[in-house]
């Protein structure tokens, strides 16, 4: 008997979901993956992380009995147990603190290890039955989000399969050769059938900037100060599209004013770019009728990331780049997928009065700000899946010392031994996705597809939904979805959406919700109630936290700025093998990348008497992290990089990057501001 491939989804947060093709072989394991040729958008192309799934799944350190600990926290010495033990210390030990404090020191923590909505959202049915608190996801795209919804209205843009249509595409803070393969597949075709011109936007010199036709490496955290430059030199130079401005915006004349003054050379002095290349960009742009903007995630994740994303949004609004095929702009299409997700995460049981606190805020949560507590009970529980908070939340000396805590029960769902489960008192092993089924959306592009497990649960894992429906049992919960399969919560959930059922988005390969083209660019009316895009944005509408943020777009000057102190701005992307923490298992995707390392200008490294290999301490108010330094000259000078979230002990003092990030809540409605960090550079040991 050969081999045999199943229809798969990818379920990592990059944010294409891919198709996949997987190998099942004869002895029940996997094999090769591949991207699926059947659909318009993976065309069979799929990342070579993902490629070598199978390092992950069959490794000889996945998680695949429970374990109890039985060392001090984050010392990583625990003892099997049973399935039944574990669930039953767990289910008493937040009954006994539910006792001592209320539901609500009960807090589940969860985010996108799995974009699978039924493993991913399924413990905020057991949140809401039991009225344990809330959490606020600002982790990843509050404040893209923020920025985008400002300007459009909605969380979808244009088709991106309409890439292939374009004449100019600008990826603006993305690398996609890196962490979204599938849009270089369709950017390659419009280069190769139509002589695309590619622009790339991003503090350093990415695998993709070294691909594009042009790179502006600006300084972190100034983006919107060089969308404003180029929308004063498209009014200027008569790129401006007055009739699409009068139908489709609001208050143009004002905007136009507002401009005067956001020169290239005030821009250059902002973002330490040239003058010359800000104009010579604004021409390209002003005179492509199809460009397409790609707007990423990574200039987002700073103080002024919302304002950053407002303010690119509306460079197509000022060419009339939206009416043309292979035009406009994309963030995000998940609102093309509208899922009436009551059933898997309990909504009908959600109580609006239950506390809900900001999951970036973990540090100080766990050490009891009464602020972020929101004046409740201290978190005494807490549950997690899919997050591996003791290495990808920001200011990690806190959150260590948080989840240290001798009084904190602490119950980690994982498929390894993460840094943060070495701090649980209970550790329960976890399937990967091509061990149970789920159903997911697609963001980066239009499908919305199911899966089926394609092998059986390595060891004695258990799904995510497995494990909630389970403790659910032993504390007593009650709710239909407690009570159904995986499969079937996906069958009905569809459904009662108004889409096709599981088996037949299975047997379509994933069905297909894009949009007719005059929606899909806004030619019926942008998502506000005039219909108009918003150069002129009602923050207020947005978060709570907008009394700073400006009235058009502009740059927003609260960034953590350089001092003599804190000379350099660090930011801290995905390497091409990493996505999060996720990955940093696999042997492949280690020895690609070698270790951490800081990427420092030559120029520094030689003021400072350093070479490649040479260990620097970075550090700022928070604390300081050792790493190993590499020359590179596609940074400005007061630029440091630090690709990859590591595992905390590939740093020789067993802390990691995030040490050096604050947990500030930036305006106006919170999100992470992993690329926002003032820092200084010290020459460790020579």
């Amino acid at each position: 008997m050969s081999s045999v491939y199943h229809a798969s989804v990818c379920p990592h947060d990059c944010p294409s979901t891919c198709a996949l093709e997987v190998e099942k072989t004869v002895d029940g394991t996997v094999g090769r993956i591949r991207g699926s040729r059947d659909n318009d958008y993976t065309k069979g192309v799929v990342c070579a992380k993902v490629a070598a799934y199978r390092e992950r799944v069959h490794h000889p350190d996945r998680l695949q009995t429970p374990l109890k600990r039985v060392g001090r926290k984050g010392e990583g010495r625990f003892i099997p147990i049973s399935w039944d033990e574990a669930l039953v210390e767990v289910s008493e030990e937040l009954q006994k603190k539910t006792a001592e404090f209320g539901a609500e020191t009960v807090w589940p923590y969860f985010f996108a290890g799995t974009m699978g909505l039924v493993q991913r959202d399924g413990i905020d049915r057991l949140r809401h039955v039991m009225g344990y608190s809330g959490m606020k996801q600002t982790i990843c795209v509050t404040l893209g989000w923020s920025g985008w919804l400002a300007g459009v209205g909605a969380m979808r843009g244009v088709d991106p399969r309409e890439i292939v249509h374009s004449d100019l595409i600008v990826i603006w803070g993305g690398n996609p050769v890196s962490t979204q393969v599938n849009v270089m597949t369709h950017i390659s075709q419009a280069r190769k059938n139509r002589g695309a011109k590619v622009v790339t936007i991003d503090p350093y010199r990415t695998p993709t900037a070294n691909v594009s036709d042009m790179h502006l490496m600006l300084k972190p955290g100034t983006d919107g100060a060089l969308a404003c430059a180029v929308m004063h030199q498209l009014f200027k130079q008569g790129y401006a599209d007055r009739d699409y401005l009068d139908q489709y915006t609001d208050d143009a004349k004002a905007f136009e004013c507002h401009l005067e003054d956001k020169t290239p050379e005030w821009a250059a002095k902002i973002t330490g770019l040239s003058e010359q290349q800000i104009i010579d960009f604004a021409d390209l742009y002003g005179q492509t009728k199809r460009s397409f903007i790609r707007v990423g995630y990574g200039f987002s994740r700073s103080r002024n990331g919302a304002a950053n994303v407002h303010a690119v949004s509306a460079l197509p609004a000022v060419t009339g780049a939206w009416l043309n095929k292979g035009g406009g702009a994309l963030y995000t299409n998940s609102a093309l997928y509208p899922v009436d997700q009551t059933l898997i995460c309990g909504l009908d049981k959600k109580n609006e009065t239950i506390r809900v606190m900001d999951m970036s805020r973990i540090g100080s949560i766990l050490l009891g700000d009464d602020t972020d507590l929101c004046g409740g009970p201290p978190v005494t529980a807490m549950i997690i899946q899919n997050q591996n908070p003791a290495v990808v939340a920001p200011e990690q000396n806190k959150v260590l010392k948080g989840l240290a805590r001798d009084d904190l029960f602490l119950c980690v769902h994982e498929q390894f031994m993460t840094p943060t489960a070495k701090y649980a008192d209970i550790v329960l092993p976890a399937t990967t996705f091509l061990e149970h089924d789920d159903v997911y959306k697609g963001g980066g592009h239009v499908y919305l597809q199911v899966a089926k497990k394609v092998i059986d649960p390595i060891g004695e894992s258990r799904s995510n939904h497995d494990v909630i429906s389970a403790l659910a049992k032993k504390l007593g919960a009650s709710h239909p979805g407690f009570d159904m399969s995986a499969w079937d919560m996906i069958d009905v959930t569809l459904k009662n959406s108004g889409w096709d059922g599981a088996q037949e988005n299975l047997d379509q390969g994933g069905q297909d919700c894009s949009i007719e083209f005059e929606k899909a660019h806004f030619l019926d009316g942008f998502a506000h109630p005039d219909g108009k895009f918003r150069f002129r944005a009602d923050w207020e509408s947005i978060g709570d936290d907008y009394q700073m943020m400006p009235e058009f777009p502009d740059h927003l000057n609260n960034i953590e700025i350089t001092d003599d102190d804190h000379p350099f701005r660090l930011i801290t992307p995905p390497a091409r093998r990493f996505l999060n923490s996720t990955f940093t298992e696999m042997p492949s995707s280690r020895k690609k990348e070698g270790g951490p390392h800081a990427l420092v200008h030559p120029e520094i490294m030689h003021a400072m008497g350093l070479v490649d290999g040479d260990l620097v301490r970075l550090g700022n108010k928070r604390g300081s992290v050792v790493i190993n330094a590499k020359s590179f000259d596609g940074l400005q000078k007061d630029v440091i990089v630090v690709e990859g979230i590591w595992p905390n002990d590939y740093f020789s003092e067993g802390k990691g990057i995030n040490v050096l990030i604050g947990a500030d809540a930036a305006p106006p409605n919170g999100g992470a501001v992993f690329h926002d960090a003032a820092i200084w550079l010290k020459a460790e040991f020579k």
